[in-house]
């Protein structure tokens, strides 16, 4: 049976700060990357093999899974990068403080813009520093003014399905370095979460989810690698 590990980055300098992130190319912190190193030991010790690894265009991401790849002794695994597995865009949020954030629009609405499933925040502003339209990354993409979880879920899912679903078809074991809210919108489809129960799943940072599936792709079962730091899982279908 294939599995799948869905890895988010480690800490990044943002998160530290408690900074709305998205889109952002913002690296980690030394702890960041220890976690990172950290989920990689973890995998070689779980005896797990990598056959392909996909990670996002953001370099938190990407440097996770290096990290995590060279601590496994697995460097040498095939890596795709691909922007559909970026963060969720946070639009008019972006860079700011989230703390002074709920206290100019309040808790509840702040809540609603992070966690709900189909409410985005406000749109980010054309020419704002933030506005990466003009990043070469993204010369062929039309970038998001802002993103909910389902207009993620809309973007990541046909990558999913087109690019890393056939490999674990073919019994390849995939590793997914990614972000808190793509890998929700992973996480969403595999194990067939309903929009309400989707609030309340959260990714940990650096703490590999591994999920065995079935010949149909369907979560056979799943585990946090690091007992100690793992959060609630969605029930399996």
């Amino acid at each position: 049976m294939p599995i799948l590990i869905l890895l988010r980055h480690g800490q990044s300098q943002w998160n530290l700060e408690n900074r709305f992130t998205g889109w952002v190319d913002v690296d980690l912190t030394e702890t960041g990357e220890a976690q990172a190193r950290k989920g990689g030991e973890l995998i070689a010790a779980e005896g797990l093999e990598i056959d392909e690894a996909f990670t996002s265009v953001q370099t938190r991401a990407i440097r996770t899974n290096n990290l995590a790849l060279d601590a496994a002794g697995q460097s040498w695994v095939p890596v795709t990068k691909a922007w559909r597995l970026n963060e969720r865009h946070y639009g008019g949020l972006t860079g700011l403080d989230k703390a002074e954030t709920v206290a100019k629009h309040g808790e509840d609405q702040v809540k609603i813009w992070r966690r709900s499933y189909d409410v985005p925040p406000p749109p980010l502003a054309a020419g704002s520093a933030y506005d990466l339209s003009g990043d070469r990354r993204y010369r062929s993409v039309e970038v998001p003014a802002t993103e909910s979880l389902k207009t993620t879920l809309a973007r990541v899912l046909p990558y999913w399905s087109e690019a890393i679903a056939p490999r674990l078809s073919d019994g390849k074991n995939v590793l997914i370095s990614a972000h808190g809210n793509s890998l929700r919108a992973i996480v969403k489809h595999l194990f067939d979460v309903s929009e309400d129960d989707i609030v309340n799943v959260e990714i940990p940072t650096g703490n590999p989810l591994m999920v065995v599936l079935d010949d149909h792709l369907r979560p056979v079962s799943a585990k946090y690698l690091d007992e100690e730091r793992a959060q609630g899982l969605p029930a399996i279908p």
